[in-house]
């Protein structure tokens, strides 16, 4: 049985830095009142009072590509049975949509072949590449969601896991990547500094009216708010005294302050939902992480991560269920958890041949056709997402066990994108691994497999996510770009 990390202070004052730094991502976005039917669908606010859990956005993402005869099935229809690289997951099997034909084909410039799917993965970007050394791409897919579906929690969204120089996949803009945190420590910190973990009621919070009388209620003092509201009386006194200038200047400041006002007001109103929650909590059990020692550097970590699969396993597990625990207590609704290294080695798990080494399996196992490829090396990579599916199949199972009440489970309430940064260890961005768990709150029609033409971008799977998030996009990355006009640059058949 796994037990909290008793190291942990979750009952220490929330720092100023922490919660400045939290604003600091809506300074740089302010909450649009045009997004308020959106953020009130997204935050399980209730409509006819009805309870309704939040959608998620979750993607985890694996090096290395897939083998693609033993990822997909031969022809479309229900998943009678799964192909074997994702038979860990037959026991959700009713909860999975299994996508095939979708490519990445923007252009690429000064980028080597790691950098250039990687660039391309969460973006779907129309061309990415470096200039001066300094990257550029789009905004990816789980920022995007975030801009909407993160006004209402404590994260706008989550980043962590294993990423290095190449395998950039996450961007708040085209020149701005997201760094990924690889140390589950930090995660949890990050997660819970100035919080006590509980599971959300949402049934109590449906019946408070998405919290209104709490939020109404309650008294504001943290002390982010008595600076915001000494720097709008001194700003008051300042302006009149101001040349025109000047003033313009000072408003633009003020716009600022009150978008950090806006974030302050919503963060005590979390935590105030949060303080009922622990009277009265929701019907699970908090998932529980068990956090490797602190004295451990996080480099010795990664260097047994890389070398052993057996730590390189418990690391991805706790890190799954930092994950998992990111949407139950709904500390934030988008997460991208990086899995793997294409460096990793694989003793092991990989029961065929000498070679043992990912990177090298990965251009020794792949070819333009699979007859082409050396047999023992596909067959090593076919044991590798395997392994990778089956620590996947366990997040899984711990979310379709969540009960979020009314009916539903964690699960129920998930978009889980599990892929890979490449479509096949060769760098190719033709045919990428997609499959879809969970039934995105009723708006996926899963248990079966659905192929859509070559090269329809992934893009329109990306326009599809961020609509069901609660972001309503014309366009996405690369979907309508002049070369992919098909489906008006969607994915139609999902429902």
């Amino acid at each position: 049985m796994r037990v909290w990390n008793t190291s942990a202070n979750w009952t220490a004052p929330l720092t100023r830095r922490a919660a400045l730094r939290g604003a600091g991502a809506v300074l740089a976005l302010p909450f649009m009142e045009s997004w308020a039917h959106s953020l009130a669908r997204a935050a399980g606010q209730p409509t006819k009072g009805v309870a309704t859990p939040p959608l998620r956005l979750g993607i985890f993402t694996v090096t290395g590509g897939t083998v693609l005869e033993s990822w997909k099935m031969k022809q479309a229809g229900p998943l009678a049975q799964l192909p074997s690289i994702l038979r860990p997951l037959d026991f959700a099997k009713s909860d999975l949509l299994l996508v095939t034909g979708l490519a990445h084909t923007g252009g690429s410039e000064n980028l080597n072949g790691h950098e250039n799917c990687a660039y391309k993965h969460l973006t779907g970007a129309a061309k990415v590449g470096k200039v001066g050394g300094r990257r550029f791409a789009g905004v990816s897919v789980d920022q995007a969601a975030a801009r909407v579906a993160g006004a209402e929690t404590f994260l706008p969204s989550m980043e962590f896991g294993l990423s290095n120089h190449e395998t950039v996949y996450s961007f708040r803009s085209a020149d701005e990547p997201v760094p990924y945190e690889d140390d589950p420590r930090l995660v949890f910190d990050r997660m819970f500094r100035g919080r006590t973990p509980v599971v959300p009621n949402w049934q109590r919070r449906a019946a408070a009216k998405g919290g209104q009388a709490v939020r109404d209620s309650a008294p504001t003092d943290t002390y982010e708010r008595s600076v915001v509201d000494a720097v709008t009386d001194e700003a008051k006194t300042l302006r009149g005294k101001l040349g025109a200038a000047d003033k313009q200047k000072l408003d633009q400041y003020l716009d600022a302050v009150r978008a950090l006002e806006s974030r302050v007001e919503r963060f005590e109103a979390r935590l105030r939902l949060e303080a009922a929650d622990l009277k009265s909590p929701g019907p699970s059990k908090l998932v529980a992480p068990v956090l490797p020692d602190r004295k451990v550097p996080i480099n010795k970590l990664k260097h047994l991560v890389h070398m052993d699969p057996e730590k390189h396993a418990e690391y991805v597990r706790v890190m799954s269920d930092l994950w998992v625990l990111a949407f139950q207590t709904d500390t934030t609704r988008v997460a991208t958890l990086a899995v793997g290294d294409d460096g990793a080695q694989f003793p092991g798990v990989v029961t065929v041949g000498y070679e043992t080494h990912c990177h090298t399996l990965e251009h020794q196992g792949n070819a333009g056709r699979p007859e082409d490829a050396d047999p023992i090396s596909r067959e090593a990579l076919r044991q590798i997402h395997l392994w990778y599916t089956t620590l996947f199949a366990e997040a899984v199972r711990k979310m379709k066990a969540i009960d979020e009440g009314n009916g539903t489970t964690l699960l129920d309430n998930c978009v889980l994108l599990y892929t890979s940064y490449m479509a096949d260890g060769g760098h190719g961005t033709h045919d990428y691994p997609i499959l879809l768990a969970g039934k995105g709150g009723g708006t996926l029609r899963t248990g079966r497999q659905i192929d859509f033409p070559k090269n329809t971008p992934v893009s329109n799977l990306y326009v599809e996510l961020l609509d069901r998030m609660g972001a309503k996009v014309e366009a996405f990355g690369d979907s309508h770009t002049s070369k992919h006009q098909q489906f008006n640059g969607r994915l139609p058949g999902l429902v």
